[in-house]
């Protein structure tokens, strides 16, 4: 722990103070969790197998018409959110928010879906970034005319990217978002206990197997029946196979993403992302 905590301050000695001076407790928890994330398992190629039908087993599990009326909401805003982000000099896809990437165009459209279709009261988002995601689901709450998002979010130590977190959701798309700074580990839980009961939730912070199966559990305890969990990049952990050893068969699907450019630290290039229906 301690010759991790040392590297960190070696990389960014004035943003590793500014962190602990600011928030120990949350500056030491992201200084763990990485080192737990580096330790991850391998993931076999074969753990993960993608659906090419997965927009229509969604629609099917949710008893929803397929092909699905609202796509096209969906196609007509991502070109027009993407061009504003390249507009403002903000480079868009895979390891374009330091080494992490944007929500690619298959995640989102999935959310996109849910939201609409679901209607939900409740969304818990974890990883903000550019706020693509976040922008979608607000899009589309606000087409509903009800629901709000709560996205926890811990940005990096690296102070020049403090300026680009939610860049992507401009000022009048905010009055139905809270973001909650900090670790999903510190401010998840109690977040889940004020809210009760969500309605949809999307993990897409650290994606280390730890990170991955904790917001899962918690989550999944607090997700109403006809609820969803979308989980981006279950390709590189053990996460979402772990998790979904537990729910029933045909519960749950991996979909491959719709980068902009393909991701050459994948065995799929693409990436893959996963949804698990609670039904």
């Amino acid at each position: 722990m301690f010759d991790s905590a040392r590297r960190y301050f070696l990389r960014d000695p004035v943003g590793f103070i500014k962190a602990i001076a600011s928030d120990p407790a949350e500056t030491i928890n992201a200084v763990r969790e990485r080192i737990v994330a580096r330790r991850g398992r391998h993931v076999p190629p074969d753990v993960y197998v993608a659906d090419a039908d997965w927009q229509r087993w969604l629609h099917d599990r949710l008893g929803l018409p397929w092909p699905c009326p609202l796509s096209s909401e969906f196609y007509d805003l991502w070109p027009q959110v993407v061009a504003e982000l390249e507009g403002k000099g903000i480079r868009v896809g895979p390891m374009s928010f330091k080494n992490w990437n944007d929500g690619d165009a298959a995640f989102v459209r999935a959310i996109w879906c849910l939201t609409r279709h679901l209607r939900p009261a409740k969304v818990v988002e974890t990883g903000v970034a550019h706020g693509m995601t976040s922008r979608f689901i607000l899009e589309a709450l606000e087409r509903n005319g009800a629901g709000h998002l709560w996205s926890v979010d811990y940005p990096p130590l690296d102070e020049a990217y403090h300026e680009q977190i939610g860049v992507a959701v401009p000022a009048d798309k905010r009055a139905r978002w809270s973001y909650i700074r900090g670790s999903s580990r510190l401010r998840l839980p109690p977040l889940l206990a004020e809210l009760k009961e969500i309605d949809l939730f999307i993990h897409d912070s650290l994606h280390s197997e730890a990170n991955v199966c904790f917001e899962l559990e918690r989550s999944w305890a607090a997700l109403r029946r006809g609820g969803a969990i979308v989980v981006d990049d279950i390709d590189s952990n053990w996460g979402f196979h772990l998790f979904t050893r537990k729910l029933p068969q045909g519960a749950f699907v991996s979909c491959e993403a719709e980068p902009l450019r393909p991701d050459s630290r994948r065995f799929n290039q693409k990436g893959l992302f996963g949804i698990a229906c609670k039904t």
